[in-house]
């Protein structure tokens, strides 16, 4: 049997005259190095700064926007590059993100635009208005006259029209099937549509005064929700034409956006400054509650991820929160946007498109220090590197400190210090009711369920 017995040279460590320091055996791994944490939590801090130094959210409107408010934006889920505005006047937009110009200009209402879709695997759009009428359009501008300008939109007001649809009352949302030539329409009541018929196929309405808003499911392709003016949210399924539930919230619901991943998951925005997440098998609490906003939330909408979403709001700005996270990790604003009435993921999840009172449609970036310049494999190492880094060290006071950091409008800042002050004071009170009242007479309510006020179908336990 060999044994293997270690021997060290003497000439390696004893030092050569007695000035000399004696030798030490040293490991040239720098994970192993004892300053390796202080040197990455350094890096740490460095990288979270520069992110922040190179913010720049805001990278530019498209065209010359419109004429009036921008009230919807619809995505083209065919491409990148490609979406569709609506505006007060009446006018409908086409634009291609790349060159930031319209490519087809309609004037398709009397009053405002209410709802506009693309329609899936063609070139047409859908558009509805306060005229209660539903109209398809072409947006495939080699059909149209040379020349045709902006100024000739309301002078050949059937160019690029395909077909229209008269209604019985004026409508508030429309939103197109993902693979099927049907949609529906929100109003006085909800109306599925055949495309190839002039009249609704069914009405699904369910005890709502009125619709402000309809989503189809883009993954569960049969189901609709629906939001109400009587503070109320409904499912239908219309495979069988019916409800599958009701759940009634304590202010209105102005928006929903269903997630892209998550086949049961839908969130909502709400006029109480906050948005909800739901799970559509279970109304009766919200999975989470996005808060931040001093106004109501006028829109929402996932990132085709699901990991983000983001919300404008009336108090003209917009803020993007991680699904699973409570508060916002970045707001954007500009001094001149006024309030924003829709937000958009492109279908990249690079890029965010807002339309406002202020006529413009705005881009913005996803991530507000991200460049869009091609990157070498050294960059991207590099980049990786110092997000897991920031991931690691996240939690750390001053990284905290400096990711968290924005600089908001004064008007924001005020209202969220008396919003604070409100809802603190609200708390106290009740802790004060609770601690003098029999115990158990006043139980606490969870977050999540403090908006609801209940469901219609009961479930059995």
């Amino acid at each position: 049997m060999k044994i293997k017995t270690i021997s060290r040279s003497a000439d390696q460590y004893v030092p050569v005259r007695n000035t000399q320091e004696s030798s030490l055996p040293r490991n040239l791994n720098p994970a192993l190095h004892p300053f390796e944490r202080a040197r990455e939590y350094t890096k740490a801090v460095t990288a979270t700064k520069l992110e922040r130094m190179f913010a720049q959210p805001f990278i530019g409107q498209l065209g010359d926007g419109h004429r009036d408010g921008v009230y919807c934006i619809a995505k083209n889920f065919g491409t990148t590059n490609q979406v569709a505005s609506g505006s007060g006047d009446g006018i409908i937009k086409y634009w291609d993100m790349t060159s930031r110009q319209e490519t087809v200009t309609f004037k398709a209402h009397y009053g405002l635009v209410t709802g506009l879709s693309v329609t899936p695997g063609k070139t047409h759009m859908l558009s509805c208005g306060d005229d209660k009428y539903i109209k398809l359009w072409s947006v495939n501008y080699n059909e149209f006259d040379a020349g045709f300008g902006e100024e000739d939109v309301y002078d050949k007001k059937s160019q690029g029209l395909v077909k229209t649809f008269l209604g019985e009352h004026a409508f508030k949302g429309l939103d197109h099937h993902f693979n099927e030539d049907i949609f529906v329409t929100g109003g006085l009541s909800i109306q599925l549509w055949d495309m190839n018929r002039s009249k609704y196929v069914s009405d699904l309405s369910w005890g709502a005064d009125n619709i402000n808003t309809v989503k189809f499911n883009k993954t569960e392709t049969n189901i609709i929700a629906s939001a109400g003016s009587d503070n109320s949210i409904v499912l239908y399924d219309i495979r069988t034409n019916t409800a599958i539930q009701k759940v009634v919230t304590n202010l209105r619901t102005n928006c929903i956006s269903w997630n892209p991943m998550e086949a049961f998951n839908f969130a909502s925005g709400s006029d109480d400054h906050n948005a909800y997440l739901w799970d559509m098998r279970n109304l009766n609490k919200s999975l989470n509650v996005y808060k931040d906003h001093v106004a109501g939330i006028m829109d929402i909408d996932f990132s085709p991820t699901g990991e983000e979403l983001v919300t404008g709001s009336y108090d003209k700005t917009i803020r993007i929160f991680r699904s699973r996270e409570g508060h916002s990790r970045d707001i954007y604003h500009t001094k001149r946007m006024q309030r924003i009435f829709c937000v958009k993921y492109t279908t990249d999840a690079r890029y965010i498109l807002s339309g406002s009172d202020d006529t413009n449609v705005r881009i913005w970036r996803a991530n507000s220090s991200d460049r869009a310049g091609i990157k070498s494999s050294r960059q991207r190492a590099k980049m990786e590197y110092d997000n897991a880094l920031k991931e690691r060290f996240k939690h750390m006071p001053e990284i905290k400190r400096i990711s968290r950091h924005r600089h908001v409008p004064i008007v924001i800042k005020k209202a969220n210090e008396i919003k604070r002050v409100e809802l603190e004071s609200l708390k106290k009170r009740q802790e004060n009711d609770r601690k003098h009242s029999r115990a158990g007479s006043k139980p606490y309510v969870p977050e999540r369920q403090k908006h609801i006020r209940g469901t219609a179908i009961k479930e059995d336990k």
